[in-house]
C-alpha cells in the first residue's frame, strides 16, 4: 500500500492533521476541510470519506470502507477500527416512497433522515457492517461482520445480526493494555 506524503496531505487543506496519520493514494477524500484526523491513524485503500468527519488516535479504517459524514457528522473516537467494507451514514434518503431520493434531486423533494453519528473509544466493526444516521455506538462496543446498526448500543456488549443484538459481554482486557501501550509511547 502506497500513502499520501505528510506534504500532500497538508495540501488537501484538512480541518485538522495529526502526526504520523496515513492515508492510501487509493483512499478518496473529499470536503477535506471538513474533516480532522487525530495523530497515528490510517485509512486504507478504496475507501470514501466526506463531509463532517472528526477521526480520533490510533483509528484504522480499512479497505472499501466509506465514512459519509454529510452535514451533521460522524465522531470516531480512538482506538476503534472498521474492518473492509464497513459503512457509516450520517444521512439518508426517505425510502418510503412518500418523497423522492437520491443526491441528484432538489432538497424540497426529499426528507433526509440526518443525524450524527458516534463511535466511542475502542468499537469494532466487523466486515460488510452498516451503521446507520443517529447511532451511537458505546464504548467497547463489537459488531460482527454484517452487523446493521439502526440503535445505540450499551458499553462493553458484542452485536450481531440485522438489526444487531447483543449476544453477550466484551472482555475489557484491552483497557489495560491500553494503559501499558500509552506509558511506553510517553516514556520513548
Amino acid at each position: 500500500m502506497a500513502y499520501l506524503t505528510r506534504a500532500k496531505l497538508i495540501k488537501m487543506g484538512f480541518k485538522y492533521l495529526g502526526d504520523n496519520v496515513k492515508i492510501s493514494d487509493k483512499a478518496s477524500i473529499y470536503d477535506a476541510d471538513k474533516i480532522s484526523i487525530d495523530s497515528f491513524s490510517r485509512i486504507d485503500d478504496f475507501c470514501v470519506i466526506s463531509g463532517s468527519i472528526d477521526i480520533g488516535k490510533y483509528v484504522h479504517i480499512t479497505p472499501m470502507c466509506l465514512i459519509a459524514g454529510g452535514q451533521s457528522g460522524v465522531f470516531i473516537a480512538d482506538f476503534c477500527t472498521l474492518a473492509y467494507g464497513v459503512k457509516v451514514f450520517a444521512q439518508s434518503d426517505d425510502y418510503s416512497g412518500e418523497t423522492m431520493t437520491n443526491s441528484l434531486i432538489p432538497q424540497k423533494y426529499k426528507n433526509e433522515y440526518i443525524a450524527k453519528v458516534t463511535l466511542q473509544k475502542h468499537v469494532i466493526l466487523g466486515a460488510n457492517s452498516v451503521v446507520l444516521p443517529g447511532v451511537n455506538l458505546a464504548e467497547g462496543s463489537s459488531g460482527g461482520a454484517m452487523t446493521l446498526f439502526d440503535k445505540n448500543t450499551s458499553s462493553w456488549g458484542i452485536y450481531v445480526g440485522t438489526p444487531a443484538k447483543r449476544i453477550k459481554e466484551r472482555k475489557k482486557n484491552l483497557l489495560d493494555l491500553e494503559k501499558k501501550f500509552q506509558k511506553e509511547i510517553l516514556s520513548d
